[in-house]
């Protein structure tokens, strides 16, 4: 049993309790928890816990959460997006007990996944994307760095160049990166996807990765002098790659309500299943095959169709025949089918009726990912689609993989 005996100076030992009580054998119990340490070494204590305290009050710590995204559903080429669930996470350390660092723009870089090792990613914040578009943010607000000893870990599932918006969550990501990093609290997704829009001027890809879910986009007219400087931002701000130099200069900030979204219904039976083909198709090699014009009855084809496509897949049950009808397109993927061999032989050939569980398939964004909507058979279908990519490409053995994704809600950043 422990006994409470006057105050501190009571005790010939030396020993104290949580409330300065000596603290003995015997007697009295005691029903509070002491300290049993002498007063020089729990003064030393407390120094070091007050020490680790601050430590822990300057090292602030998020995840930044951005999911990859599949543009150009269907009929919905440049203004149908979908979110899905394979995520791009930055681990964001910021040391702010440091005065100094020795990292270029105070900002280090370290990464894991899809090109890990490649010359394609960058670990110097001048160049990567994500840093580059981060700093476009921060320097709109007069901040011209990082904040002092920033530490970027990228943590990257998502197939680079393949038509899953990896460069589109890169671009979601830094505008955010560079909310949080720089506390621009004011900021609301709305104005974030403004930035992105400055950048990345396709709306499909970039809203449903910020906002997640199935969403309908679109841009809205900007006025003569502000359609000028779109590409200014890019040009002098953000360092080579990109163009230009820094000038030091305060960059403009983009115009409000460049873009806007809204989310449609999905029947949450439905699964995605992305085959991924192992080459790249370049976005510019994709946009250099589609014509500068259209013949009206194909326009009037994928304005039939897109009209049905959000209403198609939020239904429950969902209809088959109608989702297969309403992904059907002749704005883009016929043009791109020389760059994916096999592509129109799978649009043509899989339908509800032959394919149980099938509901339609289309190109991923630029491609070479296949999208196909399915409620069942997952693995039967995917491997009918890679049957065909091979069957159709000069590689007989082109690797392949496929995944089951579901879609995915918006970026987030936790705590």
């Amino acid at each position: 049993m422990l006994v409470m005996e006057g105050g501190v100076g009571a005790c010939p030992s030396g020993y104290r309790g949580r409330r300065d009580f000596c603290i003995r054998q015997q007697h009295h119990t005691c029903v509070e928890t002491f300290t049993t340490a002498p007063l020089d070494a729990v003064g030393s204590l407390t120094k070091q816990k007050r020490s680790r305290n601050r430590r822990i009050a300057t090292m602030e710590k998020f995840v930044i959460k951005t999911p990859c995204s599949s543009a150009n559903i269907g009929p919905g080429f440049d203004v149908i997006g979908l979110a899905l669930s394979i995520y791009l996470e930055l681990e964001v350390t910021i040391d702010r007990t440091k005065t100094s660092s020795e990292h270029p723009l105070n900002c280090r870089i370290t990464y894991e996944g899809q090109g890990e090792g490649s010359d394609d990613i960058s670990l110097d914040p001048q160049n990567n994307l994500i840093t580059r578009v981060a700093l476009y943010v921060l320097r709109c607000h007069d901040q011209r760095e990082f904040p002092v000893e920033t530490h970027v870990h990228i943590k990257n599932p998502i197939p680079l160049g393949r038509g899953l918006g990896s460069s589109g969550a890169a671009v979601v990501a830094g505008v955010f990166l560079g909310k949080e990093v720089g506390k621009l609290t004011h900021l609301d997704n709305n104005r974030l996807f403004d930035y992105c829009l400055m950048i990345e001027r396709h709306p499909d890809n970039v809203g449903a990765a910020l906002f997640g879910g199935f969403v309908g986009t679109y841009l809205m007219p900007l006025k003569p002098e502000d359609a000028e400087r779109i590409e200014v931002p890019l040009s002098e701000v953000l360092p080579s790659p990109a163009g230009g130099v820094d000038t030091g200069k305060k960059p403009p900030s983009p115009p409000y309500g460049i873009g806007h979204h809204i989310e449609f219904p999905w029947n949450r039976a439905i699964k995605a299943i992305a085959i991924v083909p192992e080459f790249i198709v370049p976005t510019a090699a994709a946009r250099a095959v589609l014509p500068e014009k259209y013949a009206r009855p194909d326009v009037t084809f994928n304005l039939q169709r897109i009209a049905l496509l959000p209403v198609a897949l939020g239904q429950s049950p969902p209809n088959p025949e109608l989702i297969h009808l309403a992904m059907q397109d002749k704005i883009h993927q016929p043009y791109r089918q020389t760059l994916i061999p096999g592509l129109n032989e799978i649009v043509e050939s899989m339908s509800p009726k032959t394919q149980d569980g099938f509901l339609g398939v289309c190109l991923s964004g630029a491609g070479p990912t296949i999208l196909a909507l399915a409620t069942t058979n997952f693995e039967v279908i995917a491997n009918k689609i890679i049957a065909i990519l091979k069957e159709h490409n000069e590689n007989k053995q082109l690797e392949c993989s496929w995944m089951v994704l579901e879609p995915a809600n918006g970026t987030e950043v936790v705590r």
